[in-house]
């Protein structure tokens, strides 16, 4: 027990060492430990059941960083190695970004053509029970390791979902996970359209070489930046796609409680589209890195922001390696927009409020019918086939949006 109260000190010691604040708060610490000291001690003796005291300690250090905010948590070694692999692009499981909301999983977003978005997984949904295992009173990382397997075993998750009655339960197969983490289209011949999924380490070079690729090819004069249902992933891949279009000033800035922890990044010389109309789509499900780029792109008025307002994460947090016992991943500073905006649990507001609804024809509305509809109508041999591409644009009803406001934005410049 000596051993166990020696490590507890050093653990707390390390959390909530702060020169100024510290002195005055060593005495009641050092009660508390010892109080915690006691309670292991009474349940190794009397509790019903014999009880791992590893486990019992990996319980209380996460319980710790847990209290402090909801995505502050103790990684296991094997969790380590897991994190590591997913900011590097690949890894197993359904492909959803979640996080913790008052003791429940909430689901950040899905990622695109992952088992997870196919099985119709949506930004905000409630993750209730994996499997039957009650997810109320788990750790984040627990709840993660949960839906983690084999590749090709089932799984069924129930959820809840705002403005839905009952439960859904989704049956869904593991796969291994490998993020694209951006796709790329030409629409009407002059739009660029980029979708961005996720901000991992090879995000930024990605998003470039498709840039050249699509603007090396073709007469590209506009372009859209989709960063819907993106939940973010790695500040420095933010900093990166962000300064892609902007010349100069301010992208971001982290402000901790230490000066390590706060740092202001700036754009350098260069516009990657030259200063063409962008357009960004954002919606609940765009977080954290997403919000870093839209709000710079904002804040620089050089885009506008189309959809709804998003998630509204807007802290950062560290891995601090505890070599060979894992690591800690923990809050150690806020970002701020270049108006010195800070966008924790507010958002990013759109320039232009879009819901997400699809296209519902009206049935009562009568076709009107024009000269193509006529038996025997001459053909206009100068059409252009394009009609099937640019309509399969249509069901998506903020993208459809977007396209017309760039379009717009164009006609108007013109004049």
């Amino acid at each position: 027990m000596k051993k166990i109260k020696i490590f507890i000190i050093i653990f707390f010691l390390f959390l909530f060492h702060n020169r100024y604040a510290f002195p005055e708060n060593l005495d009641e610490l050092y009660q508390k430990i010892d109080l915690f000291s006691e309670v292991l001690e009474k349940i190794k003796k009397d509790y019903v059941d014999d009880v791992d005291q590893a486990e019992v300690m990996d319980a209380a250090i996460n319980g710790v960083l847990q209290s402090l905010d909801p995505y502050s948590a103790y990684m296991s070694p094997e969790m380590f190695d897991n994190m590591e692999t997913e900011t590097k692009g690949a890894f197993g499981g359904l492909g959803i970004e979640v996080g913790m909301e008052a003791g429940v999983v909430k689901v950040i977003s899905p990622i695109d053509d992952t088992p997870a978005s196919r099985a119709g997984v949506k930004a905000g949904d409630y993750i209730i029970l994996i499997d039957d295992i009650q997810v109320q009173g788990k750790t984040l990382m627990e709840a993660v390791n949960l839906m983690r397997g084999p590749v090709g075993t089932p799984i069924e998750i129930t959820i809840r979902r705002r403005g839905k009655k009952k439960a859904i339960v989704l049956k869904i197969v593991r796969e291994i996970i490998q993020i694209k983490s951006v796709t790329a289209k030409v629409i009407d011949n002059n739009i660029g359209y980029f979708r961005l999924t996720s901000f991992n380490e090879n995000s930024g070079q990605q998003l470039k070489s498709k840039i050249d690729e699509i603007k090396a090819e073709n007469e590209i004069d506009k372009f859209i930046l989709d960063l819907r249902n993106n939940p973010g992933g790695l500040l420095s891949q933010a900093v990166k796609i962000s300064d892609f279009f902007l010349d100069d000033g301010e992208i971001v800035s982290t402000r901790g409680k230490d000066l390590q922890n706060s740092e202001m990044y700036k754009a350098k010389p260069g516009d990657m589209i030259d200063g063409l109309p962008l357009v960004v789509i954002i919606n609940s499900g765009s977080a954290s890195a997403s919000e870093i780029v839209a709000g710079a792109l904002q804040d620089h008025k050089r885009a506008i922001l189309l959809g709804t307002k998003s998630f509204g994460k807007g802290s950062v947090q560290t891995i601090i390696p505890v070599k060979p016992y894992g690591a800690l991943r923990m809050t150690t500073a806020k970002y701020f927009t270049p108006s010195g905006k800070s966008i924790q649990k507010t958002g990013i507001q759109p320039d232009i409020i879009v819901e997400e609804k699809e296209f519902k024809k009206n049935k009562n509305t009568k076709k009107v019918s024009r000269e193509e509809d006529l038996k025997g109508a001459l053909n206009n041999p100068s059409k252009v086939n394009e009609e099937e591409d640019q309509n399969k644009e249509i069901d998506d009803f903020q993208l459809s949006r977007a396209l017309d406001l760039i379009r717009g934005i164009s006609l108007y410049k013109k004049l």
